[in-house]
C-alpha cells in the first residue's frame, strides 16, 4: 500500500492522488498520508541510490550516451535550478524512418542543488557502463553550460563530445533575425549555413558569419556572440563524424523531452510552491 501511495504521490499532485487511489483501490487515504509517506521515502532516496546501475551492461562497440541539462522550479526561495541526467545505449535506440526515433529505456539522475554532488553522482553511473574504457563509444552531448562541458572534458577525456546541434542552430537564427530585413532571404543563408554545418566546416562557418555585414549594433553584437560561441565551442562541432557514431546523434532532445516528463510534469503544476 505504501508502495502505491508513494507511486501517487511522485505522479501527481498530492490534492488529487489520495482521490486516485480510492479509485483505483477502493481504499480511502488522506492527502496528508500521502504527503508524508512519499516524503519519507524520497528522504532516503538520494544521489548514491541513483548512481547505481539499472541497465544492462553495453555490448562490445555498443554507444553509451550521456546528456547533462539542468531546469527551473520555483521555490519559497524563487527559482532554483533541477540538475538532470540521462544515460541510455545505442542498443535502446529505434528509429522509426522519419527524423524521431524512441528510446526503449534510460537511467535518469536528478538534483536539486549544487554543480559537485550531481557531477560525482553522474561520474559514478558512467563508470558503472565502463567510462573512459569506452573510449569514442562514449558519447556526451550538451549545450554550451560551461560547467557541464568542464566536467565532461576533465573526467572524460577519451569520450566523444558533442555540441548539441539544434542550440548551434538556435543561436545561428538568433542573428539571422537581426541580420536580415527579408525574412525568406535569411532563411536561404541559414540552411546554406546548416548544410556546412552537418558537413563539419565550422571554420567556413565562421567565415562566412564574419564576411556578412551589419547594419545596427544589435546586429553586430549578435554576430560577434554567435562568432565566439562558435569559436569555444569549435572542436565539439565535428557532425558528420558524431552522425556515424553509435545511432548517429547529435542533438539533445532525450534529455529535452526528459525535463518534461521526469521534472516539469510533477514540479511545475499550477501554483506550486516547492520547498528548499
Amino acid at each position: 500500500m505504501q508502495e502505491k501511495m508513494v507511486f501517487a504521490g511522485q505522479y501527481d499532485n498530492y490534492g488529487s492522488c489520495n482521490k486516485l487511489i480510492e479509485v483505483f483501490l477502493n481504499r480511502q487515504v488522506s492527502t496528508s498520508q500521502v504527503l508524508r509517506v512519499t516524503n519519507a521515502y524520497g528522504a532516503e532516496f538520494g544521489l548514491e541510490d541513483q548512481s547505481k546501475r539499472t541497465l544492462g551492461p553495453p555490448v562490445k562497440q555498443e554507444g553509451v550516451y550521456a546528456m547533462v541539462d539542468g531546469s527551473m522550479i520555483l521555490t519559497r526561495g524563487g527559482w532554483k535550478e533541477t540538475k538532470l541526467g540521462r544515460v541510455f545505449k545505442s542498443g535502446d535506440c529505434i528509429k522509426d524512418g522519419s527524423d524521431k526515433g524512441s528510446i526503449l529505456q534510460s537511467q535518469y539522475i536528478a538534483h536539486l542543488g549544487g554543480n559537485k554532488p550531481f557531477c560525482r553522482a553522474m561520474s559514478e553511473l558512467l563508470d558503472a557502463y565502463g567510462g573512459n574504457s569506452l573510449g569514442e563509444h562514449l558519447v556526451l552531448i550538451n549545450d554550451g553550460a560551461t560547467w557541464i562541458h568542464q566536467w565532461c572534458k576533465d573526467i572524460y577525456p577519451k569520450a566523444v563530445h558533442v555540441l548539441d546541434y539544434y542550440h548551434a542552430v538556435e543561436h545561428l537564427y538568433g542573428f539571422i533575425t537581426l541580420a536580415f530585413k527579408d525574412i525568406e532571404t535569411g532563411r536561404t543563408w541559414g540552411k546554406s549555413i546548416e548544410k556546412l554545418l552537418m558537413e563539419s566546416k565550422v571554420e567556413q562557418v565562421i567565415q562566412e558569419i564574419q564576411n556578412h555585414g551589419t547594419e545596427n549594433k544589435k546586429a553586430q553584437e549578435a554576430k560577434e556572440g554567435l562568432i565566439n560561441y562558435y569559436e569555444q565551442n569549435k572542436e565539439r562541432m565535428d557532425y558528420a563524424r558524431y552522425a556515424k557514431i553509435g545511432s548517429g546523434i547529435i542533438g539533445s532532445g532525450a534529455i529535452e523531452s526528459a525535463h518534461r516528463t521526469v521534472i516539469q510534469k510533477r514540479l511545475k503544476q499550477s501554483g506550486q510552491r516547492w520547498g528548499n
